[in-house]
């Protein structure tokens, strides 16, 4: 992990794009000495994406077991006023 000013990683921003790329690393960039963004590898944000979306599914199916009640998307937006 390391840190680069954003207006260094503006001037710099392939050589932190492959800086991230080949250590495997997440790059922050700091304004004011504060992280404002993340430069992250490809590979760790495709892994985080795909947890998002398991997460996702899991819900989606729990929703779906619940007992009870349903109501039409139609009916919800008629209900919503949308």
């Amino acid at each position: 992990m390391s840190e680069v000013p954003i207006g260094e990683a503006s001037a710099h921003l392939a050589e932190v794009a492959h800086e991230a790329a080949s250590g495997g690393e997440v790059v922050y960039l700091t304004e004011n000495g504060q992280r404002l963004a993340a430069i992250v590898p490809a590979r760790m944000a495709a892994d985080l994406e795909a947890a998002e979306d398991a997460d996702d599914i899991a819900a989606a199916r729990d929703a779906l077991a619940e007992e009870g009640e349903s109501v039409s998307a139609e009916e919800l937006w008629t209900e919503l006023n949308l």
